[in-house]
């Protein structure tokens, strides 16, 4: 915001998001960095995979209504609709590029990848240009041309420390995706090994201080990794002489059952995206009644939100080529609300004190034509 003639936020140019850490690795920590968090939950998980396009796809099913403007402005939306809700999910930022026509006026809009896009500001802290890279290529993309037009749309979530970007949801569902992931990693290992546990072998001779050569521990250990270990071996019996026996190594219930790990991770995730995880295949109350109030209730609280963020934003911009330009969802298009409009429609067709224009406005239809 403006203080005394300045805006908060350094002018200085930073990163989307910030790549403080790659990989994922054993203590505990998971993926810092925008692409490592993309490629652990979107391409290795299949819980957040699925949640992403439901909302992307979902989102790119709405009906857009253009009034005040030309009809062709939702015709802009729709190509990259998926794309822009997925972005914003994502990485809480949605970067389009206006692409002009021979007479000035918008015919597309070009869906630019966020972790790609810095914001570069002025000396007060606003937005003075865009800079897009790819690999070592740099294009500037400047806020608005010579005329005063805006060139890139930038779409944003609520940040509470960050003046230029907004927040997603994949840094807040990173931990999740760690443990989901790390739980089919385990399971998996386990499937490799038979579900058999690994074991020791321990040399016990008779006389005290005695201890295998170097050539009789290269070769125990090569026969043990070519006859006894993995999947394959799993199961078959060793003879031991010598002084040598088998320790095995137990695993409990509770080391070889993470199904209740994976449900509560896979919960979490679907938290984090806005999904009901009825909706994900999770287990619970898995009845047509409860997935139809929980399909409803995304509709509500993820979708149309995500859709009304989308059509406001970009009809802010478009404003400056077609001032009274309104974009709005069909709500009546939305098969999935069709419970929620029908008490609607019921009141306004027993209202006989409202005229018929006032009946249409009320269910948010414009007034007849004179």
């Amino acid at each position: 915001m403006r203080l005394f003639g300045w805006k908060s936020g350094s002018a200085a140019m930073r990163p989307a998001l910030a790549q403080t850490m790659t990989g994922w690795v054993a203590d505990g920590r998971w993926p810092r960095g925008y692409d490592e968090q993309v490629r652990e939950a979107v391409l290795a998980n299949p819980v957040a995979q699925r949640a992403v396009r439901l909302v992307g796809e979902s989102v790119a099913s709405l009906t857009w209504i253009a009034t005040g403007g030309p009809e062709a402005a939702t015709g802009l939306i729709r190509p990259v609709a998926e794309a822009i809700a997925s972005h914003l999910l994502l990485h809480g930022n949605a970067f389009l590029s206006i692409g002009c026509g021979g007479q000035g006026d918008p015919i597309r809009l070009h869906a630019l990848r966020p972790e790609r896009v810095t914001v570069e500001t002025d000396g007060q802290g606003w937005p003075a240009s865009y800079r897009y890279q790819v690999g070592q290529a740099v294009q500037r993309l400047d806020a608005t041309d010579a005329l005063g037009k805006p060139g890139v749309i930038h779409l944003r979530t609520f940040h509470p420390t960050d003046d230029q970007y907004g927040l997603g949801c994949l840094s807040a569902a990173a931990g999740a995706v760690a443990i989901h992931n790390a739980a089919t990693r385990w399971n998996k290992a386990l499937l490799d090994n038979a579900a058999r546990p690994s074991g020791a072998i321990v040399f016990d001779p008779g006389d005290r201080g005695a201890v295998l050569s170097r050539e009789q521990f290269d070769r125990l250990k090569a026969e043990m990794e070519a006859s006894f270990a993995g999947s394959g071996n799993a199961g078959r019996p060793m003879l031991l002489e010598g002084g040598v026996r088998w320790q095995s190594l137990s695993l409990t219930p509770a080391d070889m059952d993470f199904v209740s790990l994976k449900a509560n991770a896979a919960r979490e995730i679907a938290l984090a995206f806005g999904v009901p995880p009825l909706m994900l295949g999770q287990a619970g109350d898995n009845t047509y009644a409860n997935y139809a109030e929980a399909n409803r209730a995304f509709w509500r609280l993820t979708v149309l939100p995500m859709g009304t963020r989308i059509a406001e934003g970009i009809a802010s911009v478009l404003r400056a080529w077609w001032p009274e330009l309104a974009i709005e969802i069909d709500m009546d298009r939305i098969i999935e609300l069709h419970g929620d409009r029908e008490p609607l429609w019921r009141m306004a067709m027993g209202a006989d004190f409202l005229s018929d224009d006032e009946k249409r406005e009320m269910l948010g239809f414009a007034r007849r034509a004179p």
